[in-house]
């Protein structure tokens, strides 16, 4: 992470160097970082060039600098950067300044909706990026309130942390002159940046591949039990034809028929459906015998693809242990492994499940103020009673944590099953002691609804005001203590 110092040096270098610069193109390779390139001229210089700016919230890696060219993009642009090209597309660098002479770093930008600050916050752990609008409200964040700064709200003015002012720190390139400053940044932390890249890029790719293992195994297991149970297709065929020779002999409500085999000389037991008469057991009989046959067929010609693709993941994994016992930059040996179509789709998959939904900002602006700065996976449903309350459900043990310890508050009452698992159901009573039996109702049936027993005949719903729900010490997601309320 940059000094006081280095961000001080830096944050005049951006304000003399880059001021008047238009950007051309922002990148978001990662969750930390963002990456924007910028167009304009020297004062010094006749023609205009083209620049790169690399800012990092990464922890212990936190900076800003200059790179020789942009990172890859990804497919699905993360809604920071989304936001970027949305409202700060061919912004014009105004110049920069720290704020309140912290590690704080803004980048005042004008563009067609007005003017913005780009605000680079190095906090160790909880280090961030944010979008302030022209009156300093918090308009976007690259990482969430809830993680990095709880006490700020969006769309609130943003203020400084409260905390104690660094030391200025030392200047780890103070032999470097102006125009090479940033880019020494970057030559020093490009490593360090490469390494856990690498080792990041190790872990994930490890995971998805050793799940994939278990399912490609199951597959193929799969495939081979089909393929044994449809060696008995010919069985099935020769059933078939011997009971066309006593189809007169089967009686209605018979289990079982004895035919001779005269191929063979041994009597063979053919079973019956006591449902069905003489035609409609030699039918069954041959269209189980036409449904093996298309299963050899289907799986036939699947249990080779099966087995190459285990045999290939289960070399990638091999190929990924053995890079970790290997010295130097394996970071390109990696990538390639990465970009193998199917591998590449696991692990969009895997990154999409992370993050969870993302929210446009206009969407999130009709939400209620309570939930603008939850993250999206932890956003409950929501639905209104009969008496126009607002019901809130829990989408998944940590979201039903999220809503019964951190959303729910006043008098708003707490409905969850008796016995089973379930969602948690919070009714926002508006500060009602004595809310709409309807709307209780209403909760109720969500409550039922979003839970094992939602297609019993009857249900027991535990309804108990929020202040007697706590979180026991160590409880796994989901587990909450309650004390008193009713059953209905």
């Amino acid at each position: 992470m940059l000094s006081l110092k280095e961000l001080r040096r830096a944050s005049k270098i951006i304000d003399t160097e880059f001021r008047g610069h238009r950007v051309e193109r922002w990148v978001q390779p990662d969750a930390q970082t963002l990456a924007f390139s910028v167009y304009g001229r020297d004062a010094e210089e006749d023609e205009g060039r083209k620049r790169f700016l690399r800012l990092s919230c990464a922890h212990q890696l936190s900076r800003i600098s200059e790179t020789g060219r942009l990172p890859k993009a990804p497919d699905r642009p993360p809604a920071f950067s989304s936001y970027l090209r949305a409202h700060l597309s061919r912004a014009v660098i105004q110049g920069a300044r720290l704020l309140d002479d912290d590690r704080q770093l803004a980048i005042r930008m004008t563009a067609r909706e007005g003017e913005f600050e780009l605000l680079l916050c190095l906090m160790g752990n909880r280090s961030n990026m944010y979008i302030l609008g022209s009156k300093a409200e918090v308009v976007s964040t690259l990482r969430s309130l809830p993680d990095t700064r709880p006490e700020l709200k969006m769309g609130d003015r943003y203020l400084s942390p409260a905390s104690q002012k660094p030391a200025p720190g030392e200047d780890r390139f103070q032999d470097a002159s102006s125009a090479s400053f940033l880019k020494a940044i970057e030559t020093h932390y490009a490593p360090l940046g490469g390494e856990r890249e690498q080792s990041d890029l190790a872990q994930r790719l490890g995971q998805v591949l050793k799940r994939e293992v278990k399912n490609a195994r199951r597959r193929f297991e799969k495939i081979e039990a089909e393929l044994a149970e449809a060696d008995f297709a010919g069985e099935y065929a020769r059933q078939g034809e011997l009971l066309k020779s006593v189809l007169g002999q089967i009686t209605p409500g018979q289990t079982e028929i004895k035919v001779c085999d005269y191929e063979t000389g041994d009597e063979v037991t053919i079973p019956l459906d006591p449902k069905k008469n003489a035609k409609g057991n030699l039918e069954a009989t041959f269209k189980r015998y036409q449904k093996l046959l298309r299963r050899l067929a289907k799986a036939g010609g699947q249990v080779d693809e099966a087995r190459d693709w285990l045999t290939f993941v289960e070399a990638q994994i091999a190929r990924i242990a053995g890079l970790a016992g290997e010295d130097g930059d394996n970071l390109p040996a990696l990538e390639k492994i990465a970009a193998y179509p199917q591998i590449n789709r696991m692990l969009q998959k895997r990154a999409a499940a992370q993050a969870g939904p993302s929210i446009p900002q206009d969407e999130k602006s009709k939400l209620p103020a309570r939930l603008r700065d939850v993250p999206p996976k932890l956003i409950p449903r929501r639905y209104l009673s009969a008496d126009g309350l607002e019901i809130w459900v829990g989408r998944s043990d940590e979201g039903n944590d999220h809503l019964s310890t951190r959303l729910a508050r006043g008098k708003d009452l707490f409905f969850h099953v008796d016995g089973a698992p379930g969602s948690h159901v919070i009714l926002r009573t508006d500060g009602r002691d004595d809310p709409p039996s309807e709307s209780l109702l209403d909760a109720c049936e969500l409550a039922v609804r979003y839970s094992k027993q939602k297609n019993a005949g009857s249900a027991q719903v535990h309804i108990v005001p929020i202040k007697n729900v706590s979180k026991p010490k160590g409880a796994k997601a989901g587990l909450v203590h309650v004390t008193g309320g009713k059953s209905v």
